[in-house]
């Protein structure tokens, strides 16, 4: 039987668009403020995930809340289970916003709201190609999942627990990146350069500097504060400055206390290059004045090693693999307190032949003139591929060709997916090679011929990898 899964889903559009924005109006940023056992990674993401089991169980199908860290919703019968694997928590917004972010507005034939393109929108699409499958009666094999996280943007706490307590499915994937597919994800780790706060000398005296929300995100929004006798000049300076660099930057006083304000534009740090890191710029800025003690290193590491440097070549890091790609380098926090001195988070996206471990040595030796010491954040992640010709590659490439009609071929990213949770995992939409990536910046969008075009595909797909 001949399926039209572009007219099932015309079908159902507007039920669709309502239950996305169900979820899309939950502030869903994980807050370590407000956790407890009950929430364990704040309210917001809690709230998403029931609201999205909700619908499920509105829906009449199976569902679970694992731990409220996680969750899922399953059809079918069978021994092998197969399993798709979105997240409901967002990225903090930032600033720069057209509209409210948590107030999904439709305009151009998009959809504006943070997560509505990472990962609210791609989630409810794979769901709904679950609910189509079901509606329409079609015979199945094997079970599916739609399995729902919470904490994909930071530590992946919800899949730890997840795994810990169900099932592993057979083989799935996540729909968290691009078509046609991602069957190859690098390495992931964060390492903080950190700095003593011996600040004697110099002209001025660095009171604080902060630039950067996560470790995943380029900096959009940096700011400085530090005591000068010298702030004319220091204002001169940065109107020139501005003139020559693609940023924005305001500059007050107060006594002999100067705050600059510098803003640039967000990116996700799997693409370093697509943004504009303000941390970055505003110490290239401030490292021709003079600063004492370990202020002074952390501008001119900065500025030296960092600014503009998204492979990481001057710090002898640089290394391209033929598969998957070369590795990346984003600065995505930047912290200095006169009480704890200093801190640069750089998260490294690295292809097979790389190791964290080596990342860290040869970066520990390549700042040692800054005396400076290295320490590895949290739980890395070693890079993932899973073969060209394997079957599930191979039957996803081949539904995205007959909807697309354009060529499918393998890719590896940056990004780290839940693809990576399987062997037999791989990421899989919903942004097309045409689309416009939004993903962490500001007035972040899905395309609406986007969205019922993958739910076209991921139901397609679905079928074919449990009929």
């Amino acid at each position: 039987m001949e399926i039209n899964w572009t007219k099932e889903v015309e079908a159902r559009k507007e039920a669709l668009l309502e239950d996305l924005f169900t979820i899309l109006k939950v502030d869903s940023v994980r807050d370590d403020a407000k956790a407890t056992p009950e929430m364990p990674v704040g309210p917001g993401p809690k709230e998403a995930l029931e609201a999205f089991l909700q619908i499920g169980e509105r829906d009449g199908f199976i569902t679970k809340n694992v731990g409220n860290l996680a969750g899922h919703i399953e059809y079918g019968a069978g021994e092998e289970l197969m399993g798709v694997f979105g997240h409901v928590d967002v990225v903090p917004t930032g600033t720069g916003w057209d509209t409210d972010p948590f107030e999904p507005v439709i305009k151009d034939n998009r959809v504006y709201a943070r997560g509505s393109s990472d990962d609210k929108g791609p989630s409810m699409a794979a769901y709904y190609a679950i609910k189509i499958i079901r509606d329409l009666g079609l015979p199945v094999s094997k079970r599916v999942r739609m399995i729902i996280g919470t904490d994909e943007e930071s530590g992946w706490q919800c899949m730890d627990h997840y795994l810990q307590h169900e099932e592993l499915p057979d083989f799935g994937f996540s729909p968290d990146a691009d078509f046609p597919i991602i069957n190859g994800e690098k390495g992931n780790q964060s390492l903080y350069v950190r700095f003593r706060n011996d600040l004697a000398g110099g002209k001025n005296q660095l009171i604080s500097f902060d630039a950067g929300l996560r470790e995943n995100m380029v900096p959009q929004d940096a700011t400085v504060v530090f005591t000068s006798l010298e702030a004319d000049k220091i204002q001169t300076a940065l109107e020139a400055f501005l003139a020559t660099h693609p940023v924005k930057a305001t500059l007050s006083t107060e006594g002999d206390v100067v705050t600059i304000e510098m803003v640039g534009k967000s990116a996700h740090g799997m693409n370093p290059a697509a943004g504009i890191n303000a941390g970055t710029y505003l110490a290239v800025f401030l490292n021709q004045f003079n600063f004492g003690g370990d202020a002074a290193k952390f501008f001119s590491l900065i500025t030296d090693f960092i600014h503009l440097e998204f492979t990481a070549d001057k710090l002898g890091l640089a290394y391209t693999d033929k598969v998957m790609g070369e590795l990346t380098m984003n600065a995505g926090v930047f912290t200095f307190t006169v009480e704890e001195g200093g801190q640069i988070a750089l998260n490294f996206r690295y292809p097979t032949g790389v190791s964290a471990e080596g990342l860290e040595i040869n970066l520990e030796s390549a700042l040692s003139q800054y005396g400076i010491t290295i320490a590895k954040g949290g739980l890395g992640k070693e890079p993932h591929y899973v073969p060209a010709d394997d079957p599930l590659v191979q039957t996803l490439l081949a539904v995205y060709e007959k909807h697309t009609g354009l060529k499918g071929s393998e890719r590896s990213i940056g990004g780290g997916t839940y693809g990576r949770l399987l062997k037999r995992g791989v990421a899989y939409g919903a942004l097309f090679p045409d689309s416009i990536d939004t993903m962490h910046q500001a007035n972040e969008f899905l395309a609406l011929d986007d969205l019922f075009r993958a739910t076209a595909i991921y139901a397609d797909a679905i079928y074919e990898l449990i009929k």
